[in-house]
């Protein structure tokens, strides 16, 4: 268990700091304060919405549920914030969440991956809540990029093919 958790850690801390964060990053330089809060209608969440939203979920189940962080998150005000919070504080909050989740996780030993916590009102493993986390980063990051392009008519660029194979244009080399 031991090398497949590490493997595990590991791949989560990639896909958390150097795939979807980048991402993100790029597509809210792309955007002025206000497009950030855009939102098509009232049931749909702005890009700020869901930033904060990424960031509380992180930190409740990784930072607290999987490390010892004090859980203090009230999530409907992820998505009651209607007052635009400028851009650069939106990607602050972001790095730090992400700097913060990656750090528990580098501390993180993988033979407690399958220990029970309760998160959310949810009983979890921790393997569970890391899970949920990266997937929940996934399909939101999604929606960001989704939203960027039409608010913004471009490419995001992220990738270049060459003989049918992807280079990853926001780092400087492929994941091992």
């Amino acid at each position: 268990m031991s090398d497949i958790g590490k493997a595990f850690i590991a791949r989560s801390r990639y896909h958390l700091a150097e795939d979807f964060l980048p991402k993100i990053e790029h597509c809210l330089e792309k955007l002025s304060d206000e497009q950030v809060w855009w939102r098509a209608n009232e049931q749909s969440n702005s890009i700020g919405n869901l930033v904060l939203h990424l960031c509380g979920n992180a930190r409740q189940w990784i930072v607290c549920g999987v490390g010892d962080g004090t859980d203090g998150r009230d999530r409907d005000a992820e998505f009651a914030q209607r007052e635009i919070v400028p851009r650069d504080n939106l990607l602050s909050l972001l790095r730090r969440t992400i700097s913060d989740v990656d750090s528990t996780l580098a501390r993180y030993e993988p033979e407690r991956l399958l220990e029970m916590r309760l998160i959310q009102g949810t009983e979890s493993s921790a393997l569970d809540a890391i899970l949920h986390v990266v997937e929940h980063f996934a399909m939101h990051t999604g929606q960001i990029i989704m939203t960027t392009k039409m608010l913004t008519a471009s490419d995001m660029e992220f990738y270049d093919f060459i003989n049918a194979q992807p280079i990853l244009k926001w780092k400087s080399e492929a994941p091992s």
